[in-house]
């Protein structure tokens, strides 16, 4: 059982005690199966990335074991081309440890983001053995991203259970998929092991987010393109400063917390936590509390978090409290408290940048 002991480092006035952050992370193990998979709620499916948030903010607390076992799920069940579907249920199995694929797509974000948590993994508890053990699936899995690269240094968003993908790229996946090469050039690099097509490809997204939001399907209507250039590392400085303020009026409600879709009155709480973090991570802690604070509202009494909000029907919808949710809080509640991996993974400032192709006709712009 957890104790208010292990999570003095998620104590945050105004948004977390330390009996608080005990509870939250009681709701996320008790979600976690015995094989180790965190889906969204009990009884209900998995994804990949969120599986990986979730386990990130078990080991900001500490529950070091418990995130090993979800890493191991991943690798488990990787799928021979490095991939992981998009979704898994226990629904035919739900007294054993069989996950049947739900969704068969592959979306690249979902199986990149491994990396991050690897690396975080990696930095809270710096087990070589580990790090030695996951490396092929992290390695498989990157292989299989970079292959879906477009030639503008954008990354197609899923591959088809046919095999076939769209030339399409999502600005907010893209920029989630961009920290977790960081990472993964990071985990390369604690190895010895140089991996310089990684860097390139890790300069050419970086330079698409930055330069080229024509690269990009229109999603403006997402609070998460709003932030997520930050959030993935990608914009730090002036830039991620009037990023922010150019929308905050679209998609903060004050008190409330941050609108998922700009047009509909719902606030959600993983928006929200992000959004935290990415302040943190442009300095501007005190504003970050103030988001984290504003969605208190969220917390049920088992120290979970409901989804969200519809704030003109005074409504909890949908009525789920899923571990994501509560992950993304730790998270960005251990970043603000100066956990060591965490801010490590989210700051940015630590981790390989790789390397940008050289401008053609002599240009000197990055």
């Amino acid at each position: 059982m957890t104790s208010p002991g292990r999570t003095e480092r998620l104590v945050l006035p105004g948004v977390l005690t330390a009996d608080q952050a005990a509870a939250t992370v009681r709701g996320i193990v008790a979600i976690q199966r015995p094989d180790g998979a965190i889906p969204w709620f009990t009884g209900g499916h998995l994804d990949p990335w969120d599986h990986v948030e979730a386990a990130m903010a078990l080991d900001a607390a500490g529950e070091h074991e418990r995130a090993e076992a979800a890493y191991l799920w991943l690798a488990r069940n990787q799928n021979a081309d490095g991939s992981w579907y998009a979704a898994y249920s226990y629904a035919d199995d739900p007294a054993g440890a069989h996950a049947t694929p739900g969704d068969r797509g592959r979306e690249t974000n979902f199986c990149a983001y491994i990396a991050v948590g690897v690396w975080h993994h990696y930095l809270s508890t710096g087990d070589d053995a580990f790090l030695d053990e996951m490396w092929p699936h992290l390695f498989a899995a990157v292989e299989f991203v970079l292959e879906l690269q477009l030639p503008g240094g954008e990354i197609a968003w899923k591959r088809e259970d046919d095999d076939s993908h769209p030339n399409e790229a999502l600005l907010t996946g893209c920029c989630s998929i961009y920290q977790a090469l960081r990472c993964a050039l990071a985990v390369a690099e604690q190895r010895e092991e140089p991996q310089p097509d990684w860097e390139l490809a890790t300069g050419r997204l970086g330079h698409a987010i930055l330069r080229h939001p024509e690269r990009f399907m229109d999603k403006s209507r997402y609070s998460m393109d709003w932030y997520y250039p930050v959030l993935g590392t990608a914009l730090r400085g002036p830039e991620a400063k009037e990023r922010i303020e150019s929308a905050w009026d679209r998609f903060v409600v004050p008190g409330l917390g941050v609108r998922c879709v700009e047009d509909r009155p719902w606030v959600t709480g993983g928006e929200s936590a992000e959004l935290a973090l990415a302040l943190w991570a442009m300095g501007e802690s005190d504003r970050a509390v103030e988001i984290l604070a504003s969605i208190r509202h969220l917390r049920a009494e088992d120290g979970m978090y409901w989804t969200g909000y519809v704030f003109e029907d005074d409504a909890v919808w949908p009525e789920e409290r899923t571990s994501w949710t509560a992950g993304a809080l730790l998270l960005a509640v251990a970043a603000l408290g100066g956990d060591e991996a965490t801010t490590a993974v989210f700051d940015g400032g630590r981790l390989p940048v790789g390397l940008v192709e050289p401008p053609a006709h002599g240009c000197s712009c990055v």
